[in-house]
């Protein structure tokens, strides 16, 4: 009898570890929350489609006093651009400031001068805005730089990362930091930018969709999906050159409307946020 016994309890004992070992394998880890919301989705009104210059690989994007300001990139091809009429999309002026070294990115003007960043060469470019052929001052960031955008007081700057900058636009000096963060985490590669009616929307660079950034804590709070839009509105068009990915947000605080591209679109879109 002891001898069963024994051997039943063995078996037993074989059971419960191996019901234990099977639910420790199949447990699954939850995803760390950091307590955000998830983003809301914001929806696009297109309105207009007009014909953009297919040589801009665009880095920077802004209405100002009824004309459309781009910044350009890539090694000795990079510009800034003034176009008076966006619906032909033809360029009034270019300034070419690009070399083998300068890489263009993005653009804001605040109290009448433009604001435009590099990419590596650690250079900010000021223009009067009155005259984009010569820079009158020049700023030395320690970051890469990619978009900027300003408030009443700051100009906000990414440099590929998570983290926004709130820049003195006097002296250049960083006042502070925020890291964008979603329901899932921090957000990567936050590109171009552009303030509306406070908060910051961004291009998270090759992706197909802007995030909308509350400038106070970093948290994303909305979300407008673009996806396959170049399929959608141009893949069978005969394009000289190779597309790239969306960017390039620009906002007309007039007539509420806002303005987005891609790095050598033939398109640019006019829309209002619904």
């Amino acid at each position: 009898m002891t001898k069963y016994l024994l051997v039943a309890i063995v078996i037993l004992l074989s059971a419960c570890n191996g019901n234990q070992s099977q639910n420790e394998e199949t447990t699954v880890a939850e995803t760390p929350s950091t307590g955000i919301p998830a983003p809301k989705n914001i929806d696009l009104n297109i309105i207009g489609i007009y014909p953009h210059d297919t040589s801009a690989y665009t880095q920077g994007l802004e209405i100002y006093n009824g004309k459309m300001y781009e910044g350009t990139g890539d090694f000795e091809t990079s510009s800034l651009r003034i176009i008076s009429d966006i619906k032909t999309g033809k360029v009034d002026h270019k300034h070419m400031m690009g070399t083998n070294k300068i890489f263009g990115e993005g653009i804001t003007i605040f109290n009448n001068k433009i604001y435009q960043l590099t990419w590596q060469s650690h250079v900010v470019n000021v223009y009067d805005i009155n005259n984009i052929d010569k820079p009158i001052k020049i700023f030395t960031w320690p970051y890469e730089g990619w978009g900027i955008t300003h408030t009443a007081t700051d100009l906000i700057i990414s440099d590929g990362t998570a983290n926004l900058y709130f820049v003195n636009p006097d002296n250049f000096k960083i006042r502070t930091t925020v890291q964008v963060t979603d329901n899932l985490g921090p957000v990567e590669a936050i590109n171009e930018l552009e303030l509306i009616d406070g908060f910051v929307f961004a291009n998270v660079y090759q992706s197909e969709y802007i995030v909308k950034i509350d400038p106070a804590n970093g948290h994303v709070v909305g979300k407008i999906d673009l996806p396959n839009i170049k399929d959608k509105f141009f893949k069978n068009q005969n394009i000289p050159v190779r597309t790239d990915v969306l960017n390039g947000i620009a906002y007309d605080s007039i007539s509420k409307k806002i303005y987005f591209t891609g790095k050598r679109w033939p398109k640019m879109f006019e829309a209002y946020i619904k």
